[in-house]
């Protein structure tokens, strides 16, 4: 009976995971969103960077067994002073783009200041975010729903929590999470890679989160000792094209 049970078990979160891979779009249609959001936003993304973007591998029997569902493509902008992108930066600049296209409101907390380092960081041991288009395969958040960002972290060892790769997935590549979020059909998201620190003295013991709820798409903050119920944590495995 025990063996019946754990066989079901085991075929449900396999089709469970399968019906969440579709929440994943193809490539092709993850480019056509970037090249859109560029364009909207004269961000200057060249039309070489994009012709380089290569299709990721397939998932792993094992990818999936740890929870990733797909990979998605981001774009690392600006310069961090040592080669790699400014993972405050595109965050910045892809919240100005859901700012300028979104057709509802929006909300940000007063807490988040994307202009001073202060206020927002990726955190201390955070992997660095290559510049231009860069892969990463996704657990988006329900795996550790129950967990806080603090306990999470402490588990992080070739995989990281999202900075600017959940905002760009979310704002630019598959907007269509919004309205599942909106409808309560995924939670909302804490980005375990940003740091806050809401009064500017390096008291960094907040995270970013972004939400959907009421038809506001909202960016706050959340204590990381604390456990939201309504929000997973997504992680990243960083990929190489």
């Amino acid at each position: 009976m025990v063996n019946r049970y754990l066989k079901f078990r085991n075929l449900f979160s396999k089709m469970h995971m399968r019906r969440r891979e579709d929440l994943i779009f193809p490539i092709e249609k993850q480019i056509k969103s970037w090249r859109r959001a560029s364009r909207r936003m004269s961000w200057g993304i060249n039309r070489t960077e994009f012709d380089m973007v290569e299709t990721p591998p397939p998932l792993t029997e094992r990818d999936r067994e740890e929870g990733f569902i797909g990979a998605a493509l981001f774009y690392g902008f600006g310069d961090d002073g040592v080669g790699n992108s400014d993972p405050v930066l595109s965050g910045r600049l892809t919240w100005e783009y859901a700012l300028k296209n979104w057709w509802r409101e929006t909300w940000q907390c007063e807490y988040i200041d994307f202009n001073k380092s202060d206020y927002i960081r990726l955190r201390p041991g955070a992997p660095p975010r290559k510049k231009g288009f860069y892969y990463a395969k996704l657990q988006l958040g329900e795996k550790f729903q129950s967990f806080t960002v603090s306990q999470v972290r402490k588990n992080f060892d070739i995989d990281t929590g999202c900075g600017p790769e959940g905002l760009q997935f979310l704002i630019i590549t598959h907007t269509h999470l919004q309205k599942m979020m909106n409808g309560r059909k995924f939670p909302f998201m804490a980005l375990a890679d940003y740091d806050v620190a809401p009064y500017g003295f390096g008291d960094f013991f907040d995270s970013v989160q972004i939400f959907c709820s009421e038809e506001v798409l909202g960016l706050g903050i959340g204590n990381v000792d604390f456990n939201y119920p309504l929000f997973g944590i997504p992680t990243i495995r960083l990929m190489s094209e």
